[in-house]
């Protein structure tokens, strides 16, 4: 019936009619999601990038100085700053490249036909699915050099594992791999899945070996969806602050995300901290810049 009627309009009638419903789409849905994306996302930024060239502190009352360029001056020749920036790169190569082999090679072995796969998967993607502090917890229990069950099993009597200042990053990033993995297996098992099964089919018929199919034909092909888990977990490595928060308090552990929440929130040198915040997004942004430039490069050949 609202077909015949809408049918029986002439064409200016009904482009009135179909105006009046995609206003009341705009009016619904576009322009609430504008106000509330401008309100909680941009207006915070703006307002944080004008606090980061004072010297305002949130502990009082006084409204802050404007002070140009000076925080971001001091906090570039500040070679504290600087070590806690050396300590995340340290942590994110760590990481990032644990999961990957982890991730991948996992992805490697669920690629074939074996029973249980997707239970297995299900299993495997769980890690991932609990919250920062309840593995951070969960792996503080098992690192405890009293009743941990990983010195237990490899034999290591009261081995500090978060206690010594040389292992405990090593330590987090060893829970970071255990979560994170299995992100990058399910990317991984998505691009393994794509890779057309003609191509081995012709490799098996020139009987090229499994090295040959594996470095000509899976990992090239492969190749951009495992640039893209790099980017995500480079930027999420970058910003970790809960599980080398919650496992240890070692100098070695202080990433530059905790080293920012210090300044902000035991310091209160608010003005200083969001200058810090805004270098750590620009060095974000440049990383993954460089590698969204890599992945186009991967993604030509």
């Amino acid at each position: 019936m609202a077909t015949a009627v809408m049918t029986s309009l002439n064409p200016a009638s009904r482009a009135a009619a179909r105006g009046m419903s995609d206003l009341s789409i705009r009016n619904l849905f576009i322009i609430p999601t504008i106000l509330f994306l401008i309100v909680f996302n941009i207006f915070p930024l703006l307002y944080s990038l004008y606090y980061s060239f004072t010297d305002f502190r949130a502990s009082t009352n006084a409204a802050g100085n404007f002070v140009g360029l000076q925080n971001y001056r001091e906090l570039l020749n500040d070679p504290f700053i600087w070590s806690n920036f050396a300590i995340t790169a340290k942590y994110v190569i760590v990481s990032v490249t644990g999961q990957v082999l982890v991730g991948f090679g996992v992805a490697l072995l669920l690629n074939r036909h074996i029973p249980f796969k997707g239970l297995l998967t299900t299993l495997l993607l769980l890690p991932m699915m609990l919250s920062m502090a309840v593995v951070g917890l969960f792996w503080k229990l098992l690192y405890d050099p009293s009743f941990g069950i990983i010195n237990y099993a490899l034999g290591l009597g009261t081995f500090e594992w978060l206690a010594n200042p040389d292992m405990a990053l090593y330590a987090v990033a060893i829970t970071d791999i255990w979560m994170w993995s299995p992100f990058v297996m399910l990317l991984s098992l998505a691009g393994l899945s794509a890779v057309p099964k003609h191509l081995y089919e012709a490799a098996a018929i020139d009987r090229a070996g499994s090295f040959y199919t594996f470095f000509r034909i899976t990992l090239p092909l492969v190749a951009p969806i495992l640039m893209i888990a790099i980017i995500f977990r480079t930027m999420e490595a970058f910003k970790t602050f809960d599980l080398a928060y919650i496992l240890t308090s070692q100098p070695t552990t202080e990433v530059i995300s905790i080293r920012l929440y210090k300044m902000a929130f035991q310091e209160w040198q608010t003005g200083r901290s969001c200058a810090l915040a805004y270098i750590v997004l620009i060095m974000v942004i440049a990383i993954t810049n460089i590698y969204v430039k890599y992945l186009n490069k991967v993604k030509e050949r």
